[in-house]
């Protein structure tokens, strides 16, 4: 079986790195099914392709192991079934597992070299020629067209001298999109034996944790999470029901206070592809990737949607997240499962309760600070307060900043004149209003800043938020 990964992102031979793969070298991994290869069909400035070819052995698939955990009862379970089927060829959920020994860096974003690449989307085509879909072409679409892709799903004839017998069960599937590499590889993880739709191994529990780690930032939110989550976890009702429950949760983490006069941003209109909330978390994620921190503070964390991307990579040895109300601090320990990481990965993580506007010690030596949505939750006059407290006092090497562009609030249906976005905005700021508070701030403060936006760029109002990265100045004295 076969999968290519390419990119024209310039220079495109950085897609080794992402893939700490190089591209002069032919790798090969044993698997317990057989092994995989990485090599590179073609590897200019221009154009890179990365390949993985898993070579299945039959009789290592169907034999020798016995059954219980290490084989599922699928269509293929019968005797002969076991060393006669289409697993050496078509995609399922061994390419998959392959991916995750192969690709175990590249899935969590992590890369030593290029750290900021990895956290920035680039020009991607995947192509995997034969993968089983049950469900079909359209199948294909429903998941993968939600996450950013333009799919291609070319349903197989039979028999390409005989049209007359129609199509196979399988497709050749392309996907091209502007994406991460890791977000890539996790759709792929996750949605390949979905669409299979019969894993060669005994799911267990712990699937759990791995579809969930791996549907990170995309799966709660996504049309076809039950059909994926049931899939995934192969049709395990309570596996199942235990997995949605917790996507709900997450969800309902994510969702504002509800106050029916005023529409939320999200409700307002259709988000184009990735919703605004998600371009917002890569872009701030981007920003801190380039920062090179690794210690790093979420203000005003909410339920943790930044907590949840941040503790998925390893770069960061220190979190914090803060907020004004425990009721969002809960949501937030929820949502992270706290009650049940391994003892290494809670030491990562800080949920405190902090008021913005008052100086708290305990935020001081982190290397940067995350102001997500926050600032405009503000009252005007208690800004100088934040400022102090943030700028001042916790004076951490790189702050990110982002909130609404109010000259884009004209292209909401429903959002009318003098009113914001949420119900609990105290302002919304112009772009020369942002820019005017940001020279103001950097120059009491000793930090240098750039701005930049996130969203679509309408060419008449910008884009729908606006992100600001301030830097301290080493030389300050402050």
């Amino acid at each position: 079986m076969l999968l290519t990964l390419t990119t024209t992102h310039r220079p495109a031979t950085d897609l080794g790195h992402l893939l700490v793969k190089h591209p002069d070298r032919l790798q090969s991994f044993d698997l317990p099914a057989g092994t995989a290869h990485v090599l590179y069909p073609e590897a200019d400035d221009q154009r890179c392709t990365a390949a993985l070819l898993v070579e299945v052995d039959p009789l290592r698939l169907g034999g020798g192991r016995g059954r219980g955990k290490a084989q599922a009862a699928t269509p293929d379970s019968f005797t002969l079934g076991q060393y006669v089927n289409d697993r050496p060829y078509a995609a399922s959920s061994l390419l998959s597992s392959a991916l995750a020994k192969v690709f175990r860096s590249a899935l969590r974003g992590e890369s030593r070299d290029r750290p900021e690449l990895a956290a920035t989307a680039i020009p991607l085509e995947i192509r995997v020629p034969v993968l089983r879909c049950r469900g079909g072409a359209e199948l294909a679409v429903r998941v993968f067209a939600p996450l950013g892709w333009t799919v291609t799903a070319t349903p197989i004839p039979l028999d390409e001298a005989y049209p007359a017998w129609g199509d196979s069960r399988y497709v050749d599937l392309t996907l091209t999109g502007t994406l991460r590499v890791a977000e890539a590889l996790n759709h792929l993880y996750v949605l390949l034996p979905v669409l299979d739709d019969a894993k060669h191994y005994w799911v267990a529990p712990d699937e759990i944790e791995k579809l969930l780690r791996a549907g990170a930032g995309w799966l709660a939110d996504h049309p076809e999470r039950t059909l994926i989550t049931r899939r995934y976890l192969a049709h395990r009702r309570a596996l199942a029901g235990q997995a949605l429950a917790r996507l709900a949760e997450l969800r309902l983490a994510d969702e504002p206070p509800a106050d029916d006069s005023m529409p939320d941003e999200d409700q307002i209109a259709p988000p184009p592809r990735a919703s605004l909330a998600v371009r917002r978390r890569e872009a701030v994620l981007a920003a801190l990737a380039a920062s090179g921190a690794t210690r790093v503070l979420d203000l005003g964390c909410g339920g943790g949607a930044l907590l949840t991307a941040l503790v998925a990579d390893r770069r960061y040895t220190e979190i914090v997240g803060t907020d004004v109300s425990t009721h969002a601090l809960t949501l937030a320990a929820r949502r992270l499962r706290l009650d049940r990481l391994p003892e290494r990965q809670r030491d990562r993580i800080r949920l405190w309760q902090s008021a913005l506007t008052y100086r708290d010690d305990r935020l001081r030596g982190s290397d940067a600070a995350v102001l997500m949505e926050v600032i405009e939750h503000v009252d005007p006059p208690r800004l100088p307060a934040l400022e102090d407290a943030v700028l001042g006092h916790a004076r951490p090497g790189t702050v990110v900043v982002t909130t609404p562009n109010a000259e884009y609030n004209v292209r909401y249906e429903g959002l009318g004149a003098g009113r914001f976005r949420h119900a609990d905005h105290r302002f919304e700021w112009t772009r020369a209003e942002f820019a005017d508070w940001v020279d103001r701030v950097t120059a009491a403060y000793g930090y240098t800043a750039t701005i930049s936006g996130i969203g679509d760029d309408d060419p008449e109002v910008g884009t729908p938020t606006q992100m600001a990265v301030l830097s301290r100045k080493e030389e300050s004295t402050r």
